[in-house]
């Protein structure tokens, strides 16, 4: 067995009403005098942006706040951000929002102390040095960005979505409250629900898996099997939104420990070029690639199927287990009303060929597959979604 490895966020403090104590937790960071908070425009209309600010003002830290980060935010907006403040400077980050603001938070921590371009740090392990202390709030239950040394950013010019991995992109504190997510939208809580199961499943089937990450990876698919629908339902139900969010936190904990694989590598390409957000293209492609595998991973399906809800995993084939686990995925695509047609973001049959040939080149979660995909491979799993 591959040695194997673990390391997340400093501190986490999770449960309900735990964004009003945040001050109660500062003292896992340094003395700081300048915070830059970012967020997004319904997370500031919520007050929850506002409660940030003045519990970091009342512990003696001013407070810039940006609430301009947009969804699958580019290279170059990050950097418009950065360009804003530098010159003022800040000693610490804060991110409150969903992935994209998160990322964009790790980004703009590391900035602040390595003359680095962005393009400089794609790939793995290319921060040359800690960025400045950083707080992350997530406020939906899907990256698990909090507690990953991943960011993802969006090349307009090369129309791809790639990532940064650097243990410098922990940050030393996470809040989960899961209050913070009673108002999310159907379609974000189904989209970003989905996005989390997938970080778990792949995980779990990634030639990297390892105890680790099969330990978060079964505990984030059984919590999330037990609350999507609640959650999708009856938004307003804080143990189905605390559930979500624990679910979503162990899955980027997995995806940490062994990475994601096909599904990602192709969600990258078209969420690049057809700008469809993430969770939603891995809800898309989750039932087609997980089909594809199927023969590879069965005899892991017994244990993914009984952490789901769904069969005794003594009393069940693998084989078994594998059909249920792939009904249960496609079942939850319709009820949580996923986007089937790739044509309705723009894709046609000529972008095909294309699209298949920049997914082969995302190696990095490509190797981690348990069953090889050739170009044809990959071409046929998207022709599946254009009807």
């Amino acid at each position: 067995m591959r040695p194997y490895q673990f390391q997340t966020a400093d501190k986490i403090a999770a449960g309900c009403h735990t964004l009003e104590r945040l001050n109660e937790y500062l003292n896992v960071l340094p003395p700081v005098r300048t915070a830059l908070v970012l967020s997004q425009p319904s997370i500031v209309k919520a007050g929850y942006a506002e409660s940030v600010v003045r519990q970091l003002e009342q512990s003696g830290i001013a407070c810039q706040l940006n609430a301009d980060v947009r969804p699958e935010p580019t290279d170059q907006a990050i950097i418009a951000i950065f360009e804003k403040y530098k010159d003022e400077g800040y000693d610490m980050v804060v991110g409150i929002g969903g992935g994209s603001v998160l990322d964009a938070a790790k980004i703009l921590s590391v900035l602040a102390t390595n003359a680095m371009t962005i393009e400089e740090m794609l790939g793995i392990d290319k921060i040359a040095a800690a960025g400045v202390p950083l707080i992350l709030i997530p406020t939906t239950s899907g990256t698990g960005s909090e507690v990953t040394p991943n960011a993802i950013v969006t090349l307009p010019e090369q129309e791809l979505k790639i990532g940064i991995v650097s243990r410098y992109l922990l940050p030393q504190l996470v809040i989960i409250d899961p209050l913070l997510t009673l108002g999310l939208p159907k379609p974000i809580t189904a989209a970003t629900g989905m996005d989390a199961f997938t970080h778990a499943f792949e995980s779990f089937i990634s030639n990297k898996a390892n105890p680790f990450s099969d330990m978060f990876a079964l505990e984030s698919m059984r919590l999330i099997s037990q609350s999507i629908e609640t959650a999708y339902h009856h938004g307003d139900q804080a143990d189905a939104r605390e559930a979500m969010m624990l679910g979503s936190m162990y899955g980027g904990m997995a995806l940490t420990c062994a990475g994601t694989a096909a599904v990602h590598a192709m969600a990258y390409p078209i969420g690049g070029k057809f700008n469809i957000p993430h969770g939603v293209a891995n809800s898309m492609l989750l039932p087609h690639v997980l089909a594809f595998n199927l023969d590879a991973i069965a005899h892991r399906m017994n244990l993914v199927a009984s952490a789901m809800g769904i069969t005794d995993s003594h009393r069940c084939s693998s084989g078994e287990a594998a059909d249920r686990v792939l009904e249960r995925i496609t079942k939850w695509t319709s009820e949580l009303d996923i986007p089937q047609d790739l044509r309705s973001f723009g894709v046609t049959d000529l972008d095909v060929p294309d699209l298949a040939i920049a997914a082969s080149k995302v190696t990095r979660l490509m190797d981690n597959n348990p069953k090889q995909l050739t170009v044809d491979d990959i071409e046929s799993i998207y022709r599946q979604l254009i009807s």
